[in-house]
């Protein structure tokens, strides 16, 4: 049996990284890859640069880890509101200000997607890793999208699994023949109900490949009060803040009526 961890998404938020890091020493897992985008919206782009880098993890180029790399200009989203879209501007130009050359020249080195192959009794299992896509990293693949897309992709890539990120949005899929297509979710700004930090463990036997999701708690507090200290807009702590608010009176308030 061999176990994998997959991550991906940090976005500078150093206490959820170390969470996740931690959780996967304790699992006693040394295989770890990163899917990139490990700068913008949270203060500690370097620390998180140079974690990654002490330990050797392998990972790619996120969209953007290359927007910060190269200095590409920031192009405004339909999805954004006003407010977002401003926020987004100021908090990019803050990573452009303050990641250090070292670092954008070690960004600007990283592969756009990688290809595993791992080998269990007679069994070769070859693993896809991408940011977003193939082709870019910067294309949005959600659960409800199209399977034929997912198939596609396995198809391209000659893999029994393809690995995601880039959306914030954790989902697994199973096709034919023990093939899958799986986003692990972001480490340092998901989007999803919980806000928890998410990655990927992978367990491969000789019969067949096992994903977990898994998500766990780290200090938001300690994130928001950075975030609001370090220049970078508010708008990114009181984001977390309220979505987490919401789920938290969300269970209280179905605790409530289940008593009731």
């Amino acid at each position: 049996m061999i176990q994998i961890a997959v991550f991906s998404d940090v976005h500078g938020n150093l206490p959820a990284l170390e969470v996740v890091l931690k959780d996967i020493e304790q699992r006693g897992i040394s295989q770890k890859f990163c899917l990139g985008d490990l700068v913008d919206f949270a203060p500690w782009g370097n620390e998180v640069i140079e974690k990654i880098r002490s330990l050797n993890i392998p990972c790619l180029m996120g969209n953007h880890d290359e927007r910060i790399a190269f200095d590409l200009p920031v192009v405004p989203l339909s999805k954004h509101s006003e407010e977002e879209t401003n926020a987004r501007f100021i908090a990019i130009d803050h990573s452009k200000k303050h990641i250090t050359q070292q670092n954008k020249k070690f960004l600007a080195e990283l592969p756009f997607h990688l290809k595993l192959n791992y080998k269990t009794g007679k069994r070769h299992w070859n693993i896809q890793l991408v940011h977003s896509s193939l082709e870019s990293n910067d294309t949005y693949l959600y659960e409800s999208g199209n399977d034929e897309v997912f198939r596609m992709m396995l198809e391209s890539a000659d893999a029994d699994l393809v690995v995601m990120g880039h959306t914030h949005l954790s989902f697994k899929k199973q096709f034919d023949d023990q093939t899958w297509a799986v986003n692990c979710g972001s480490v340092g700004r998901s989007k999803e109900e919980n806000r928890l930090a998410s990655y990927l463990v992978l367990t491969l036997d000789e019969e067949k490949i096992i994903p977990e999701i898994v998500q766990l708690s780290y200090p938001v507090d300690e994130t928001a009060r950075q975030i609001r200290e370090s220049g970078i807009p508010d708008y990114y702590a009181i984001f977390w803040r309220i979505k987490l608010y919401q789920y938290y009176n969300y269970f209280v308030n179905l605790h409530q009526n289940i008593n009731n």
